[in-house]
């Protein structure tokens, strides 16, 4: 583990605390999550990703948007 000091407006501290402890995290953590948010591309990338996916895919059931929950536990096998 590396000791590091960033200065930080009262204002910016503040919400990082908060956000922390809304989370039930630490502000290494948050700083962790944002460092491998920005290696995956950030939020843009996954939604012009799960953009690009919408459509792709076709289970065949006409009844999908109905019947989710049974085809659900079918295939998690929850019966």
């Amino acid at each position: 583990m590396v000791r590091t000091q960033v200065q930080l407006t009262e204002e910016q501290a503040a919400r990082l605390k908060a956000k922390a402890r809304e989370e039930g995290t630490s502000l290494a953590e948050l700083v962790d999550r944002l460092l491998l948010e920005e290696e995956n591309g950030g939020y843009e990338e996954r939604m012009r990703r799960a953009l690009l996916a919408v459509g792709r895919f076709a289970s065949g059931a006409r009844d999908g948007s109905e019947a989710h929950d049974r085809y659900l536990e079918e295939g998690l096998d929850l019966r």
